[in-house]
């Protein structure tokens, strides 16, 4: 009988902004993937990748615009470079805290592509604001080549959709590694988003929710328990009210009706807890966790968080 299967989805507030405040919270986040480990957990990471992939993706629009030459960086590439980037300081901090407990796995960090559909309405509709502030030129400039661009304070950004995930590329050998008792960091940022063109997979000027996909491959590997780890403590009936009260233990049917309810917030709380009551299903077995990096410990014991099950 297999160990069981841990799926952890890193929000914003788990992985930081800066390369400093990513580094000490890959070290946090370390500490709690280290406990899962040493209670016999096969663990697979996902993560956010917000304001990496932000500043990224400016930072290669600007050396394109100082040197013509050198041709623009498609969105699809900055993505792959947030999940290295970032999959690297979440590699060397789990290591590290391993080897300090005299625990000896090998962690990896794989490039993943998800598959999106070219006719999703999403590509209609682009929602998600990236890169650098423009002037109206810049921006007029932009829409030349055929991308959005949405009027911001100071100026233009540029926005791209945000499709449905249909399948993960690399799945197979993210089970592999699993299977080879490693830790594997996938799927960072949403996954890098791909249109299948013929025998080619053809990177999408996009981003992917990070709550559909930490969904898709906690069911991919066929976890136990999904979790989700965000800015609050667990999820709250009323919250920001002075009526505002926390629901530690939820089944399927309950959230899905606080849903209706309009209980949860619709950038924040409703895409986890509509990924939860996914990613459940039918199951008896499965389980969603939502809590604080700095507070898994205590809800893993039950002590706080959120739980959801079927």
């Amino acid at each position: 009988m297999r160990n069981r299967r841990i799926a952890i989805a890193l929000g914003h507030d788990a992985l930081g902004t800066t390369l400093p405040e990513q580094q000490k919270a890959a070290k946090r986040a370390a500490k709690a993937v280290a406990d899962l480990v040493q209670d016999d957990c096969e663990v697979v990471i996902t993560h956010s990748n917000g304001p990496q992939v932000g500043m990224i993706h400016t930072a290669m629009s600007e050396f394109h615009r100082l040197y013509k030459n050198y041709t623009a960086t498609p969105m699809a590439v900055c993505s792959a470079m947030s999940q290295g980037y970032i999959g690297y300081d979440l590699q060397q901090a789990i290591r590290s805290e391993l080897v300090g407990r005299g625990v000896f796995r090998t962690v990896s960090t794989l490039l993943t592509q998800v598959t999106v559909d070219p006719y999703d309405d999403a590509f209609y509709h682009p929602t998600k604001i990236i890169g650098r502030v423009m002037s109206e030129a810049e921006a007029e400039e932009e829409e030349k080549k055929g991308n959005h661009v949405t009027p911001v304070e100071g100026g233009f950004r540029r926005i791209v959709p945000a499709p449905t995930p249909i399948e993960i590329v690399e799945l197979d050998a993210i089970n592999a590694l699993m299977d080879a008792d490693q830790i594997v960091i996938a799927a960072g940022g949403g996954g890098i988003p791909v249109l299948q063109q013929g025998k080619r997979l053809k990177g999408a000027s996009a981003v992917i929710e990070k709550d559909l996909i930490a969904g898709l491959l906690a069911d991919g590997v066929n976890a136990d328990r999904l979790i989700i780890l965000t800015d609050v403590e667990c999820v709250y009936k009323s919250f920001g009210t002075d009526k505002q009260e926390p629901l530690h233990m939820l089944s399927c049917a309950q959230a899905e009706q606080y849903k209706k309810d309009g209980e949860f917030g619709e950038g924040n709380m409703k895409p986890k807890i509509e990924t939860a009551i996914r990613f459940i299903g039918d199951s008896n077995t499965r389980s969603v966790l939502i809590t604080r990096l700095d507070t898994i410990k205590e809800a893993m014991l039950g002590q706080t968080g959120t739980i959801i099950r079927k």
